[in-house]
């Protein structure tokens, strides 16, 4: 499947961009009435006709369309304190999208190494990695958030904290409920601190472990996002 991220598509006629228009052309060496595939991260999946494989504007027709594509019956939101090592992060953020991640927060905390991120290039590695994939949503990525702001936009009923400190003795298993928002908060290399701990049970947050390893952040972070689709796998109503 060749396939082509079209956030813009709004017809049955498109123009792909001039970078993807060569790549089509030059790299996969497609001709006109070859089949292609363009999704646009919300949840549609077009198949198309080359019509003109122009190398710097390849114009297709649409033929067919499918809605809500690879939707997943759950929205699983990772909050998490980007590495000091950046390629650590991006290596979170592609295996985060092709489980199937649905939001990210990039959290600021007290001990936070890394202050600062470039959204753009984790961007494109999440749009590299949906269509590799074969997704047909593409995350939400929100850049760097202050703890104490993100606490305040959350839903703390169904907001989870991942810490090392004893009272986080419950894993996500105890708290999941199938087809729901879960959201989980993952800490620096030096962990949530203690004041961030407890601003977070002040609005209703719950700790939660994600077993007896000490994990990095990165780790930490992934295996939160698969649990829960493991969770959501073998709850499925039959």
């Amino acid at each position: 499947m060749h396939l082509f991220y079209t956030p813009d598509i709004s017809s049955d006629f498109y123009t792909l961009s001039e970078e993807e228009s060569k790549h089509c052309t030059r790299v996969l060496r497609l001709n006109q009435g070859d089949t292609v595939y363009l999704v646009d991260g919300k949840g549609g999946m077009y198949t198309a006709i080359i019509q003109d494989g122009h190398q710097k504007k390849c114009q297709l027709q649409v033929i067919d369309k499918q809605i809500e594509y690879g939707k997943l019956p759950y929205t699983s939101h990772i909050a998490v304190a980007p590495t000091k090592n950046m390629d650590r992060m991006e290596w979170f953020v592609e295996k985060a999208v092709e489980i199937g991640v649905s939001e990210i927060t990039f959290l600021l905390c007290e001990h936070s190494e890394r202050r600062s991120l470039r959204l753009d290039r984790l961007e494109k590695i999440a749009v590299s990695a949906m269509k590799q994939s074969q997704k047909g949503y593409l995350p939400l990525l929100h850049d760097m958030t202050p703890l104490h702001k993100f606490i305040k936009k959350t839903i703390p009923e169904r907001t989870f904290i991942a810490h090392l400190e004893d009272d986080a003795t419950k894993g996500i298993k105890e708290y999941f409920n199938y087809g729901q928002q879960h959201c989980i908060m993952i800490g620096p290399e030096g962990d949530f601190s203690t004041n961030e701990i407890a601003a977070a049970y002040e609005v209703g947050i719950k700790p939660v472990t994600l077993g007896q390893s000490r994990l990095r952040t990165e780790t930490a972070a992934l295996a939160a996002c698969h649990t829960l689709h493991v969770l959501h796998d073998i709850f499925a109503p039959l």
